[in-house]
């Protein structure tokens, strides 16, 4: 035989005997969304036929039905708090078998070799994770990252199968402005026709038609049902993105027809572990739409087909020759619950559970390589907060959104230092610079989290992963923030100097390296503890604590250089200037 191509084609016509052949299923048919009764026909993890069929071994459906694996178009795998391989473990359980995701997080502490770590251990699992190139490393400069990702150091990557373009341009300023730095990166994805995501979180009108013109077709950031219905008819996708703090599905269910939406596709963007195993992925999303009212086949055809057509993935998203062989069997449309799992062709979950030596084990040669922690020590007035007037800005959390408000209030004082107030809820939070040993802290005053004794701290802080922690007072927030230190990076509750429970996260402050039943067992643990604490059960308090400092994100925020006003732009002192 001179190719695969000649092979198939002969099984395609029944000339020789298939590999695989699915029998007694019902074909979700993403095309028409119509159910098929066929045979399924797969060799060398290629679907060559479907039809009537035998091949070297059958598989019986059991009248199950065979749908398309699902995507997810847009998530950062690190906010899973698991390493690619144990990320791919979960995502295949809940039928998962194809993530684009933006290794944002990882670059923006360990650069290049972030990037590598990733693909690396991406590679060597059962199921389809492409790349695309973190857009904003650093961000802005008004926060301190690790690493700096010019448009020169995206060339190697570029060649590498699994890169698919440049991750969402979050920096829209630069965009509008021409500055050079990201110029040079969209210019370099239109010369190698790559895709290009967005960010478009408070863009409107005008401003969007140059996201456009910029090349960029996707956006995840639409909040409301007027957002999605003006990115959906300016000819962008529309991702609807459910993940663990931001929840956008039924705000934008509105706005999703018939006619538009084979526009749209399914995100998680950011979802923890905990909800992982407790929810699911993109399957949690299709059963939530469902209950909103959608046609099952739509709502897969959204997460399966669409989400392909968006990526230029043309081998994804299908149950139909030359489409590659993932998918799973449920006998439910309406619940989804995922019985067998195949990527391939290869059986990976069988009964929901993971098939593990489907997972080689040995370990990543970039791990060693990944930076360490690298503060300057810290002191009993590291937190000091001067208030200098009546009034300051408080950063008001919006429960399960990335979004602040900017409050003015008149908050304690006391010998000319904010003093926190637990029955206003006013309470400190803090960024410390982890990379560089800049002695950078920004103090600020913060509420929503109801805490009523000790600390929380992480380093997971979006988008530059510096310690973040906040507290009722001083003395346990640099108790917290000095244990994750010690530790290489995690998440941490604290009382009176006391670690009520840790998360380590030694995967360059960001992923444990621990299966992810155990990293779910922790973290669950964790969040207990900061309930105990009297954190606010409303949001999940760790993730919501890691987006305080995402400065691209309306309204107001806080980083290791400062208090930052999105709406300016700029740093603003914590104090109400008089007049």
């Amino acid at each position: 035989m001179d190719s695969l191509l000649e092979k198939h084609i002969l099984i395609a016509g029944k000339k020789q005997l298939a590999d695989l052949v699915i029998k007694n299923a019902k074909i979700i048919n993403v095309f028409t969304k119509e159910v098929m009764e066929a045979d399924v026909a797969i060799c060398d993890g290629v679907i060559v036929g479907v039809g009537d069929y035998e091949g070297k071994q059958i598989y019986d459906a059991k009248n199950k039905y065979l749908v398309p694996g699902l995507i997810d178009g847009h998530v950062h795998i690190e906010s899973s708090l698991l390493s690619p391989k144990e990320f791919a473990k979960i995502s295949l359980i809940h039928g998962v078998t194809s993530v684009v995701t933006d290794p944002h997080e990882i670059g923006n502490v360990a650069g290049s070799t972030g990037l590598d770590f990733m693909i690396d251990d991406a590679r060597s699992v059962p199921m389809n994770i492409f790349v695309m190139l973190p857009s904003c490393v650093p961000v802005t400069p008004f926060e301190t990252n690790g690493a700096t990702l010019d448009a020169a150091s995206f060339i190697p990557f570029l060649e590498r199968p699994e890169v698919l373009g440049l991750a969402e341009v979050m920096n829209y300023q630069a965009v509008a402005t021409n500055e050079a730095t990201i110029i040079d990166k969209l210019r370099l994805m239109k010369n190698k026709n790559k895709k290009i995501d967005g960010h478009a979180a408070g863009i409107h009108g005008d401003d969007l038609n140059v996201y456009l013109a910029a090349g960029i077709r996707t956006d995840h950031e639409a909040t409301t049902a007027e957002e999605a219905r003006e990115r959906l008819a300016l000819g962008m996708y529309l991702m609807i993105r459910e993940g663990t703090v931001a929840k956008d599905l039924h705000a934008l269910y509105p706005a999703i027809t018939p006619e538009n939406s084979r526009r749209c596709l399914f995100v998680t963007d950011d979802k923890l572990i905990d909800d992982l195993v407790s929810e699911g992925s993109i399957d949690h999303i299709i059963r939530q739409v469902i209950q909103l009212g959608m046609d099952p086949l739509q709502a897969i055809q959204m997460a399966t087909l669409n989400a392909a057509e968006c990526f230029g993935l043309d081998h994804l998203g299908a149950i139909a020759p030359g489409y590659q062989a993932d998918f799973f069997l449920t006998d439910d449309l309406t619940t989804l619950p995922i019985v067998d799992v195949f990527t391939q062709g290869n059986l990976v979950v069988k009964q929901g559970e993971i098939i593990q030596d489907r997972f080689p084990t040995q370990p990543n040669p970039f791990t060693d390589n990944l930076p360490a922690m690298n503060v300057k020590p810290l002191s009993n007035t590291s937190f000091a907060l001067p208030i200098h007037s009546e009034q300051a800005h408080v950063i008001e959390i919006i429960p399960n959104s990335l979004l602040t408000n900017d409050l003015i209030e008149m908050v304690s004082v006391k010998d000319g230092f904010f003093e926190p107030s637990i029955e206003n809820d006013w309470l400190k939070i803090a960024v410390i610079e982890r990379h560089h040993q800049t002695g950078n802290i920004g103090v600020g005053i913060v509420k929503g989290f109801q805490l009523e004794d000790g600390a929380l701290a992480t380093t997971v802080a979006h988008d530059s992963h510096n310690i973040v922690v906040v507290g009722t007072n001083d003395e346990d927030m640099l108790y917290a923030a000095n244990q994750l230190i010690k530790k290489g990076g995690g998440m941490i509750a604290v009382k009176a100097d006391k670690e009520l429970a840790c998360l380590p996260l030694p995967i360059g402050g960001l992923m444990s390296q621990d299966p992810f039943l155990e990293v779910n067992t922790q973290l669950v643990s964790l969040t207990k503890e900061a309930y105990k604490l009297g954190a606010s059960q409303a949001f999940d308090p760790f993730l919501t604590l890691s987006f305080l400092t995402l400065s691209v994100i309306p309204e107001l925020k806080i980083t290791d250089k400062g208090l930052f006003s999105f709406s300016k732009f700029n740093l603003i002192e914590p104090s109400i200037k008089k007049g």
